[in-house]
């Protein structure tokens, strides 16, 4: 065996296998262990991805944050054994692979657009709900049918029947507002 191959065989068993998918322009959270004396603390840096490099054990990521009205950048390797947990809190959508513009800007320039994608696995969900909510054909018919049903008894006949015909007062009554309108 190589010694190539050793070294390879070697860095897969250290490489992190519970790393998030995330890409330049993503806000994410990077928890850092800090070793201070014999106490160990976790410390939290939010900022964006503005680069990713490397490959294997040797890849790294830069993050840049503002804060206190002063830009900061930190690189961190992605398979450290000091970062605990890397997690997504925003994607964004950008066309360049290196973000390095955002170094010297502040305000609205320093933002990221948010990708679409989120936005329509969003949709997708409500359209289940809205489909579960709609209410089956079969039920429907079933319920015009109820009603068709309900309208044809004698009873209902005889109800519209009366409220149909006319009586000769309200026909007089009618023929009054005619008259009195044409005039």
């Amino acid at each position: 065996m190589s010694k190539a191959a050793v070294i390879q065989r070697l860095e897969k068993t250290q490489l992190k296998k519970d790393i998030p998918d995330f890409r330049v322009g993503d806000t994410i959270k990077v928890h850092t262990r800090i070793i201070e004396g014999e106490k160990e603390r976790i410390q939290i840096f939010m900022g964006t991805v503005i680069a990713r490099s490397g490959g294997g054990l040797s890849e790294t990521f830069s993050l840049h944050r503002v804060a206190y009205g002063e830009g900061m950048e930190r690189v961190f390797p992605l398979h450290s054994p000091r970062i605990a947990m890397i997690e997504v809190v925003r994607q964004g959508q950008v066309r360049r692979a290196k973000l390095y513009y955002l170094r010297g800007t502040s305000g609205k320039k320093a933002k990221v657009r948010a990708r679409v994608t989120q936005r329509r696995e969003y949709v997708s969900k409500n359209a289940q709900f809205e489909e579960e909510a709609v209410m089956p054909e079969e039920e429907i018919k079933e319920e015009i049918a109820a009603v068709e049903d309900t309208a044809t008894t004698p009873v209902a006949e005889a109800e519209t029947a009366k409220v149909e015909a006319p009586t000769e007062e309200t026909a007089g009554d009618n023929n009054k507002e005619q008259e009195n309108a044409s005039s």
